[in-house]
């Protein structure tokens, strides 16, 4: 027989505890079984019948185990009474639930603990030194009472806490205890869990311990530190936890994780998962070498795991994670650039622009008739529909499904105060938007067109109000996008410099490397309209200082250096 006994927890899955229990015993490890007692009669009988028979399994009384209350370590007391009085060649009691499976083959922890005989391995920290609690509740679980299941007396739970703070109750710890905390999940000699279990004082402690707050994880950690010579504060469970505090569940697709975690058992496993328990429970040489055990090396991958769950990708919205303003891990998932004024100011500047730099062009794409595509199209990556009822719905996810959709490729826009403005604070935020604005361009078109001067005061007024609401928010403190904002005037009288500059930030071209130039409207008359504005009590001041008679300076190609032919 062997000097290792198992002490095992079933709450469920019962057909897998069996399996489980049948494998330790099959190495000579005797196995105590403690059955929930919620589990039916019935059921529990059947499961008892099973298991006849085999001379090295024994049952234990039955109690109620609710999670955060004493009838856990109820449990573990009971079961591990009858095995110190059972198998009195037992020098380890390893304590195990029924949804935990041995990942190494069972002689390898037998010789593993027998080179360490007088060694206890029980997680025991005191709260100061705890980082993992989660729940809010640290020191104050040993000095408050708990009578009320959290689970299902929630109200009750939390009105009584208030109520001990407010009237400020305190519990007086037993003279000697240093409470200590870690997981339940621990493997003793049979000398510190025998001084445990059979300590005079032993009434006292389980007293205090029933109203102490997931005692579990503290009754069997805090008294092994008063007897226990040689404690190794780990467990040789492997246990992960979520950012909520609640285990990780393993499954088929986990099998190399797990082969690589060298642990010799691991829980929570899916009562589903065939290929872990086939893997582990028939292969007698394991996939692992003899080593010690180093869950470490798998805590990168919890890590990262635990990071996407609560962080997300960057520029991903779901419905099961959709998060509030401001705790995005990212407003969208790559950069892309915003053009506001240029087409108004320079003929086919979209066909040059994709041209130059490679990237896909849109037009406006938040105009009120419906989003203007690249190339026409009214469906693009992701079957984004362009029309205006369907994108105004949500303009905001609107244009971070069009940079999730299409990431990787590098995307530009229009815009401007014709346009839905209700992505203004989002652009701003966006420390992926790269903004250039060219205010007051909005008139050119007004300029161009053969309306009564009426309705293009009208217009052109209500187009200034939007496009000056507009600049008050990309110029704000919480702007965290890259903006350039230039005047028309500004920009027309030298336009080489700020184009030069968006395509360096674009990456499409260097500073001094700009081939080709876009060609610019005519603008001849275009300050005289100007004037004309403000005779009427119109006032463009966004266009900047666009003398009456001035003619922009219309851009060319570059010309060439001469060079000497011989």
């Amino acid at each position: 027989m062997s000097t290792v006994g198992i002490v095992m927890l079933v709450h469920t899955a019962l057909e897998r505890a069996e399996q489980v229990a049948r494998h330790w015993t099959a190495s000579g490890c005797p196995v105590v079984l403690h059955v929930d007692s919620k589990v039916d009669r019935q059921v529990f009988r059947r499961f008892q019948e099973a298991l006849e028979g085999n001379p090295l399994i024994r049952f234990c009384t039955r109690h109620r185990c609710e999670w955060g209350t004493w009838g856990i370590v109820a449990a573990s007391q009971a079961a591990s009474g009858v095995m110190l009085a059972e198998f009195p060649g037992v020098r380890h009691v390893y304590l195990a639930s029924g949804s935990c499976l041995p990942l190494r083959p069972v002689q390898e922890l037998i010789d593993y603990l027998a080179a360490r005989p007088q060694t206890d391995f029980i997680e025991s920290a005191t709260t100061a030194d705890v980082p993992w609690i989660v729940g809010g509740l640290s020191h104050e679980r040993f000095t408050l009472r708990f009578p009320f299941s959290w689970k299902r007396h929630r109200y009750l739970f939390d009105r009584y806490v208030e109520l001990q703070r407010k009237l400020r109750i305190e519990r007086r710890i037993p003279p000697g205890l240093v409470p200590h905390m870690g997981s339940q999940w621990w493997c003793l000699t049979r000398q510190t869990l025998s001084a445990i279990l059979k300590d005079p004082d032993r009434p006292a402690y389980d007293a205090y311990f029933r109203k102490v707050w997931i005692p579990d994880e503290s009754y069997f950690q805090t008294l092994a530190r008063q007897y226990s010579s040689n404690i190794e504060s780990r467990s040789l469970t492997l246990s992960k936890f979520d950012f909520q505090g609640k285990p990780h569940i393993f499954y088929d697709d986990h099998l190399q994780l797990l082969r690589r975690s060298d642990c010799f058992v691991a829980r929570k496993i899916w009562p589903h998962a065939d290929r872990l328990y086939q893997a582990f429970l028939t292969d007698p040489a394991g996939a692992m070498k003899r080593t010690e055990p180093n869950p470490g090396k798998i805590d990168r991958i919890f890590a990262k795991a635990v990071e996407r769950r609560t962080r997300g990708r960057s520029g991903l919205y779901m419905q099961s994670r959709f998060p509030g303003q401001g705790s995005e891990n990212g407003i969208t998932s790559s950069p892309y650039s915003v053009f506001q004024g240029f087409t108004e100011l320079f003929e086919d500047f979209e066909t040059w622009l994709a041209r130059t730099t490679g990237a896909r062009v849109h037009g406006h794409i938040f105009a009120p008739e419906g989003a203007e595509f690249s190339q026409g199209q009214s469906l693009i990556s992701g079957c984004l529909n362009g029309n205006p009822k369907a994108r105004d719905y949500n303009p905001e996810s609107f244009l971070t499904s069009l940079i999730w959709n299409t990431r990787g490729e590098r995307q530009c826009f229009q815009f401007g105060p014709r346009d839905n403005q209700a992505v203004n604070w989002l652009l701003a935020r966006d420390t992926n938007a790269q903004v250039s604005v060219i205010s007051g361009a909005w008139a050119v078109p007004l300029f161009k067109s053969n309306r009564s001067f009426a309705e293009l005061r009208q217009q052109a007024a209500r187009l200034q109000r939007i496009e000056a609401e507009q600049l008050k928010i990309l110029r704000s403190q919480w702007t965290k996008a890259r903006v350039r904002i230039w005047s028309m005037a500004e920009f027309a009288e030298a336009p080489m410099e700020p184009l030069q500059t968006i395509l360096g930030e674009i990456g499409a071209v260097t500073a001094r490397h700009l081939s080709e130039a876009p060609k610019m409207t005519d603008l001849d008359g275009f300050g005289q309209f100007l004037q004309n504005l403000k005779n009427q009590g119109m006032h463009p001041y966004l266009m900047g200082d666009f003398p009456v008679g001035q003619t922009p300076v219309s851009l060319s190609k570059p010309q060439r250096k001469p060079y000497l032919v011989r």
